[in-house]
C-alpha cells in the first residue's frame, strides 16, 4: 500500500498567512502620520459667504471635530473645514499636530460670522470664540481678510446643511 502525505497547510492557507505576515508588518508603517490619503472619504459640501463658493469638509462627530485638520499639508485657495455643533456655545480650538496656519471664524445659529482670528501651526495656545457659537470655519491664514470678509457678515449653508446634524 503506498500512502502520500498530506501537506500540513494547504497552499491557500499558506497564501492567507503569507498576507497576514505582511500585513502586520506593514501596519506601524501606515499608523504613521500622514500615511493615509487626506481625500478619503471626506463628507464635503459647499457654503457661501459674500458671493465666494467655499468647499468646506464637514466635522460634525467628536472624533471628526476632535482630529480636524491635523497632520494635512495644505488646504485648497477656496476650501476649508466647518465644524458644527447641536447647539451655540463658547467653543474652543487649538492647532497640536495641525501643520497649517490657520483662520477661523466663529458663526452662530442664524449663520452670522461673530468673531474670526488667528491660529499658528503647532500651537497649543486655545483660541476661544468670543461669543457662543454654532459653527466654527477653518480656512488658510488671511483667507477672510483677502475676500472682504469679516464679523457681520451671513454664512450661507445648503438648504438641508443645518437640518442634519
Amino acid at each position: 500500500m503506498i500512502t502520500t502525505r498530506k501537506p500540513f497547510l494547504k497552499k491557500r492557507q499558506l497564501k492567507n498567512i503569507f498576507w497576514l505576515i505582511i500585513s502586520f508588518s506593514l501596519f506601524p508603517l501606515l499608523l504613521e502620520e500622514g500615511a493615509f490619503p487626506q481625500e478619503g472619504n471626506k463628507n464635503l459640501t459647499i457654503i457661501m459667504v459674500k458671493g465666494k463658493k467655499i468647499r468646506v469638509e464637514v466635522a460634525r462627530t467628536e472624533s471628526e471635530k476632535a482630529k480636524g485638520l491635523m497632520f494635512r499639508e495644505s488646504l485648497g485657495e477656496d476650501e476649508g473645514m466647518i465644524f458644527v455643533y447641536a447647539r451655540e456655545e463658547i467653543l474652543s480650538f487649538w492647532m497640536k499636530n495641525t501643520r497649517i496656519p490657520l483662520s477661523i471664524a466663529f458663526i452662530d445659529q442664524r449663520g452670522r460670522i461673530v468673531d474670526i482670528q488667528d491660529m499658528e501651526p503647532f500651537s497649543l495656545r486655545t483660541t476661544v470664540s468670543a461669543k457662543p457659537t454654532q459653527y466654527a470655519l477653518e480656512m488658510n491664514k488671511g483667507w477672510f481678510q483677502r475676500n472682504g470678509i469679516g464679523v457681520g457678515d451671513l454664512v450661507k449653508f445648503p438648504p438641508a446643511f443645518k437640518n442634519s446634524h
